[in-house]
């Protein structure tokens, strides 16, 4: 028996261990486009000291596969510094800090946004009055500016929730999908007949860790732990990525570039929707193929810079901050990396991380290096940083976000009747129910148990 997992990223690979797990007489191939594993889980370690991730920095540790991985491989857990625990909105050249009482985007405290200069008074007053506005009766979807601007006001998106919204995924609130991003906001609203009573209704939920979560020794160790667990178990394919998919009579087939064929009675598909795509073109070009490439994806930069921190003359006490898009800035945050995680920087250095890129027709991926670095270093001089950095390094992500848009669910179900058509297929990845770290290993078992169960009831 083979089972093939197309793709080597976190999904491709959580779902390989659990195929491991569950099928241990089964041979197993994992087939990665580039020559490297990890996909978007990238860090590097130099040899002065700095610690730089290319992607992800962190996850949320109440979503448990995140968590629960990391305790199976062994990694070490650390929360962010405590001491730093202050994020901010940049205004022009001003850095606002984000009111207390945030329950994840929306502000809960009221009192403590009275102090605030992200809203006007108008602003607040209009969000204190959210108890008061009418529960929308109509059923189905909305985007997420329409629905916090229905609820809290426009000020209070704009100026709040946008850009803490794009900051988790670089799109565009008008048109992502409230039910398939925040559902439980919605949910709050039908439930309490407000969003902030809902809000205040929720017990506290404590955990072993703290609300955001890395590995000590970066996110890499996820995925250096998971390659050498499998050493043994599956075989790896790399620098040859998977040019077409067949399925004839209950099997599937996966031809390589170098037109080498694997040929399985099970395969995972673990790729961006704009790779799936084209694959699933040989087995359902009518619907998964068609919904596939109707997915939108974003592409982002990212810019790491270090400098001495002599050179820095805005005390960095804190996180970080973001940027909404009405400042008019392809840059949507700027991390404080040395002052948010220990061991990120050797003392006496600082390193911080610009995200470039908004959802759009425009690629920044297509950016030169150089135009890269000119907009990172002018987003800095609002810290006061007009030296030259010691150390450089750019990761581009081009179309490395997919956007949950309204009808997203719709389109879901669409996949999953088409996908129940070819048993012995399975999706995983962040283009369907999630598209943090610890979603995409829960997507990636969850393939993984959906192809065991397929060819279990095969063999009976």
């Amino acid at each position: 028996m083979k089972v093939v997992v197309v793709g080597g990223g976190i999904a491709g690979l959580a779902a390989a261990r659990r195929l491991a797990l569950l099928l241990p007489d089964a041979e197993i191939v994992l087939v990665e486009m580039d020559t490297r594993l990890g996909g978007k889980l990238l860090t590097e370690r130099t040899s002065d000291g700095f610690l730089i991730e290319g992607g992800a920095d962190s996850f949320l540790s109440r979503k448990p596969r995140g968590v629960g991985l990391c305790e199976e491989l062994g990694i070490e857990l650390v929360g962010r510094r405590p001491e730093h625990a202050t994020s901010f909105v940049r205004r022009g050249s001003e850095l606002h800090p984000l009111p207390e009482g945030l329950t994840g985007m929306i502000p809960t405290n009221l009192e403590a946004l009275e102090t605030s200069a992200l809203l006007s008074p108008q602003g607040k007053k209009r969000l204190a009055s959210e108890v008061d506005v009418p529960v929308a009766a109509e059923p189905g979807d909305e985007s997420i500016a329409a629905f916090i601007s229905r609820r809290l006001g426009r000020e209070a998106y704009e100026n709040l929730v946008e850009p803490l919204m794009t900051g988790i995924y670089g799109g565009d609130g008008e048109q992502l999908s409230l039910q398939a991003t925040f559902p439980q906001l919605r949910a709050f609203e039908l439930e309490h007949g407000s969003l902030l009573r809902g809000l205040e209704a929720q017990p506290p939920t404590p955990g072993r860790y703290p609300t955001f979560v890395a590995p000590a020794a970066g996110v890499g160790a996820i995925v250096e732990r998971l390659v050498r667990s499998l050493a043994d178990r599956v075989r790896f394919v790399v620098g040859n990525p998977a040019a077409n998919l067949r399925e004839q009579s209950g099997r599937f087939a996966v031809e390589l570039s170098d037109r080498a064929t694997l040929d399985s009675n099970g395969v995972v598909l673990a790729v961006p929707a704009s790779a799936a795509g084209p694959l699933l073109d040989g087995v359902d070009a009518d619907w998964l193929a068609e919904e596939h490439n109707e997915i939108p994806e974003a592409s982002s930069a990212s810019v790491t810079l270090a400098y001495e921190e002599r050179d820095v003359r805005h005390p960095l006490d804190g996180y970080g901050y973001v940027v909404p898009s009405s400042e008019g800035s392809d840059v949507l945050a700027c991390t404080w990396t040395s002052s948010k995680w220990e061991g990120r920087a050797p003392a006496g250095k600082v390193l911080i991380r610009v995200f470039i890129g908004r959802f759009g027709p425009r690629h920044v991926t297509d950016d030169s290096d150089r135009k890269l670095l000119r907009v990172a270093r002018r987003e800095l001089r609002v810290l006061g940083i007009e030296a030259r950095p010691i150390l450089m390094r750019i990761h581009r992500w081009r179309a490395g976000m997919p956007q949950y848009v309204v009808g997203h669910l719709e389109r879901l179900k669409i996949i999953d009747a088409a996908l129940a058509e070819h048993p012995g297929l399975a999706l995983a990845g962040a283009a369907y129910r999630g598209v943090g770290v610890p979603d995409c290993i829960h997507s990636g078992e969850l393939a993984a148990e959906s192809i065991v169960h397929t060819l279990a009831g095969a063999r009976q």
